[in-house]
């Protein structure tokens, strides 16, 4: 009855499916802006959206000349976002990929979750010797980026430093970052109770959002977890204090407790 009421009236009719199909498209473009935001793609997608306003401006007015010269560029625009894009597209995709796919830890472990409790009382990650070396290393304002793996592999970060694979120890992680030390400078990779790799070339965050006071050794944790499934310690170099980043957002000041809090939570 309300659907020939609508019909009778002209207006539309709205079905379940169509308030889904808004939703999901209002979702995309929330984490598509999530991704973009504070960052030049901003500036470059504004841009876009002229161009194509004034084609379609001059198809209108029928300005031969110029609806010829943009109709070019449209024609090849789907080839030209792919490659100005490239970079957000890759994590766009892996955010959705880390997000959804059954093959990614937390799938699997709703799926099979007695097997993670197996395995968490099997291979329990260890925090202390971080947790103390990181401590250490903040009273002495040693500078320092731990990176920890998760769901994501990294042999591609860690291709561009010096392979350790070695049991983590708080002496171990302290001589790594140790101002004279050949392999200081670089991240150290980690999964679970390993050190994988230190000397590590993180990706910046190009974030202008970022504050301006931070180093480049926080805009790297910012940037390696912009791109990747990781959590990034830091130990400032200036002023000792601890944080991490997780996401492409940084947490500053926490404590040694609530550090290890996160870890054992969030990390395995």
């Amino acid at each position: 009855m309300s659907d020939m009421l609508l019909a009778i009236m002209g207006l539309p009719t709205v079905r379940f499916v169509d308030v889904i199909d808004v939703l999901l498209v209002a979702f995309l473009i929330y984490e598509i802006y999530k991704l973009v935001r504070g960052t030049n793609v901003m500036r470059i997608f504004w841009a876009i959206v002229v161009i194509y306003l004034t084609w379609l401006l001059v198809t209108f007015l029928d300005m031969r000349l110029s609806k010829e010269i943009l109709g070019q560029f449209i024609s090849i625009g789907l080839i030209a976002l792919i490659i100005v894009f490239q970079p957000e597209i890759r994590r766009f995709l892996l955010l959705i990929g880390t997000k959804t796919t059954i093959g990614g830890d937390s799938m699997r472990n709703k799926i099979f979750f007695w097997r993670k409790r197996e395995m968490e009382r099997i291979n329990s990650v260890n925090f202390d010797p971080y947790i103390q070396a990181c401590m250490h290393m903040s009273s002495s304002k040693t500078g320092a980026l731990i990176v920890f793996e998760r769901s994501n592999d990294v042999s591609d970060i860690i291709g561009t430093g010096q392979t350790i694979d070695a049991p983590v120890s708080s002496p171990l992680l302290e001589a790594l970052f140790f101002k004279n030390s050949p392999l200081h400078d670089g991240a150290v990779i980690c999964k679970g109770n390993t050190i994988l790799a230190a000397r590590c070339i993180l990706p910046v965050s190009s974030n202008l959002n970022i504050d301006p006071n931070l180093g480049l050794r926080h805009r790297s944790a910012i940037g390696v977890t912009e791109q990747t499934d990781v959590v990034a310690v830091i130990v400032s170099e200036e002023t000792g204090a601890i944080s991490y980043a997780v996401g492409g957002e940084i947490h500053h000041n926490v404590t040694p407790v609530e550090l290890q809090h996160y870890l054992e939570a969030n990390v395995s």
